[in-house]
């Protein structure tokens, strides 16, 4: 079975929410495109977020982010991962909705600590008590996260598959976003 993506979908939520993981096994099952914004900015800053961080701050990651997510968006239809900061900001929202359709992965505060804790390559986790911080961004951004046009709840026992056949459900009752051919 053929589908047709009208819109490109933008998944949106936490780190560790599962949106590279999803949107990788959306774009393959979709036949279309996956881009990540954050392996963007890398690319186009030549140095990884970590670096553009602590090197520039957070305030000129956002800026490129919005560069990049707004110059993503006017490519052919895809499906496009952002960092977990970038539905924060309300041009990136706005361009969002003009352009795509925003899909909320919306994991809890427990699974995504069990999916980050481990790994070091999140700079705002870099702190002296890494799991208040992911509470305290976690709370600041659900706020945001609401206003998606989707939601799509992540549990501990959905796999990789069953996340991306709850996206595409989602997406179906989207007639403006996705299609069965």
């Amino acid at each position: 079975m053929g589908w047709k993506l009208k819109k490109t979908v933008v998944m949106v939520g936490m780190m560790g929410a599962g949106k590279t993981a999803v949107g990788t096994n959306l774009a393959k099952r979709l036949a279309v495109p996956f881009l990540d914004s954050d392996e963007e900015i890398e690319k186009a800053a030549d140095r990884t977020i970590a670096e553009i961080f602590s090197r520039d701050g957070e305030a000129f990651f956002r800026r490129k982010e919005a560069q990049v997510i707004s110059r993503l968006l006017e490519s052919e239809q895809c499906i496009l991962s952002t960092g977990g900061g970038a539905y924060l900001s309300e041009d990136n929202r706005a361009a969002i909705a003009d352009k795509g359709v925003a899909v909320w992965l919306k994991a809890d505060i427990d699974l995504l600590w069990n999916r980050v804790r481990h790994k070091t390559t999140r700079p705002l986790l870099n702190t002296g008590n890494p799991e208040k911080t992911l509470r305290d961004i976690y709370d600041a951004r659900v706020p945001y996260y609401e206003k998606c046009d989707l939601q799509v709840q992540a549990l501990p026992r959905y796999s990789i598959d069953q996340m991306t056949d709850a996206v595409i459900d989602a997406l179906l009752t989207r007639p403006d976003v996705l299609e069965k051919d």
